[in-house]
């Protein structure tokens, strides 16, 4: 009787690491191929892994919270009649039932996790040094043997702390320098990391991983690369109320779910034929940067989940008439409220629309989406006065707000962009032409 492993695999994302966040098996259980038996949540989304073999749980080789890296052994599985409980081995890769490779299954390498509770550090001589390719490279580099430093990770992995110290107090860089010590110890000496301030019952810390460790990654990253610039305006969305009570009274749309949020998604995509360089994208190349003009609309609409910040897309939303982007929009929703958006859902965007009305918000300055150029907000449509004819009246009013890079769109295209979207919730039978 044999056992195989099955490894973590890179789910298709670019996945370096995953939490595992629930066991759907347990030793002993038979599972059969394409059985889910573990949910993990990436940097991305919440996602089932199935199994790549058939027999019999063996061992769970990480626990529920543990953030694991791609590649190390997360359970074994026997064939059918073998003791469950036996030593993790390595496995040629798997195939699914249509024969076809499963992405990063049976790839090498070492349980490296980091755990949400203490865990008690593996002896060195129970199973080598752990520590990263980077690292091991940065100790080669300063002539450290890794088997004589204290490692001080999580989970007994030695880091690149660890490995600088190691070295700073090593009599051979008191008189000799090279240059791999000096840029290390330019970058890391003068820092002095403060200790983390102890915590008691009127705080609480809550560890920064997941999509919230992604979204702040994403947000600073284009903060600090795209040059924004917002604009706002206001706009008499008192026809646009009023197609969507006709449109939620038709018998074409009974079940679907409609609101103001459908023909905001119609309107900028008709504005974007108009303005094409809000759906572009900056692409920085060895030769150079480029712009490149999309001619389809992966439409984005920012989600705010138990999970944190996503932005899944409709592809090709450009192809779809009103009632099949209103399906789309509500199947989008509801995946994401129940935390199954996958990666390939996020992939590929073009525009974002973000809906922070939903909130009671006017206004505001929303990031662009990294890979994108353009964000517009719909703010909270309410009753207000506006003139009309002459006459002050009542009126359903709302705000179009947006910002765009402006390395790719230039004052006027920005505002011709937002004019348009605002012209469409005005008259939305301007979709007609």
């Amino acid at each position: 009787m044999s056992t195989q492993t099955f490894r973590l695999p890179d789910v298709g994302e670019g996945l370096t690491e995953a939490e595992i966040v629930t066991w759907r098996v347990a030793p002993g259980d038979a599972v059969a191929v394409n059985d889910v038996v573990v949910e993990i949540e990436t940097a991305k989304s919440l996602v089932e892994l199935p199994s790549p073999f058939e027999g019999v749980v063996g061992e769970l080789l990480a626990s529920e919270g543990d953030t694991v890296e791609v590649g190390s052994p997360i359970i074994t599985i026997a064939d059918e009649g073998a003791s469950p409980a036996v030593a993790p081995e390595a496995a040629e890769p798997a195939a699914d039932a249509s024969g076809s490779v499963l992405v990063g299954y049976g790839s090498t390498g070492t349980v490296n996790s980091r755990r949400r509770k203490p865990a008690e550090r593996p002896a060195a001589a129970s199973g080598g040094v752990i520590a990263k390719p980077p690292i091991r490279k940065l100790a080669r580099d300063l002539g450290v043997d890794l088997g004589t430093v204290v490692p001080s990770g999580a989970a007994g992995e030695v880091t690149r702390d660890d490995v600088v110290k190691h070295a700073s107090q090593a009599s051979v860089f008191r008189n000799i320098e090279t240059p791999e010590w000096s840029a290390v110890r330019e970058e890391t000496i003068p820092v002095a990391r403060p200790a983390a301030p102890p915590v008691d019952d009127r705080e609480e810390s809550i560890p920064v991983r997941g999509v919230r460790k992604a979204t702040a990654s994403a947000m600073t990253s284009s903060a600090y690369t795209a040059p924004h610039v917002s604009v706002w305006v206001d706009v008499d969305a008192s026809r646009t109320m009023e197609l969507v009570k006709r449109l939620k009274a038709s018998p074409d749309f009974a079940d679907t779910k409609v609101s103001p949020l459908l023909i905001m998604a119609r309107a900028v995509i008709w504005a974007v034929r108009r303005t094409p360089m809000v759906n572009a994208a900056w692409i920085e190349t060895d030769e150079g940067a480029q712009i490149r003009v999309r001619h389809y609309v992966n439409l984005g609409i920012a989600a705010a989940t138990p999970r944190g910040l996503l932005v899944p897309n409709i592809k090709d939303a450009q192809e779809l008439n009103t009632r099949d982007l209103a399906r789309a929009l509500e199947k989008l929703t509801l995946t994401a409220r129940e935390g199954k958006t996958t990666p390939a859902d996020q992939q590929g965007g073009t525009i974002t629309i973000t809906n922070i009305g939903v909130f009671g918000v006017d206004a505001g300055t929303p990031i662009i989406n990294p890979g994108e150029v353009g964000i517009i907000a719909l703010g909270a449509i309410r009753q207000k006065p506006w003139v009309v004819d002459g006459e002050v009246r009542p009126r359903w009013v709302t705000t179009v707000s947006g910002s765009f890079d402006h390395r790719v769109v230039d004052g006027d295209g920005v505002s011709r962009f937002v004019a348009d979207v605002a012209s469409i919730l005005e008259e939305p039978a301007l979709l007609l032409d």
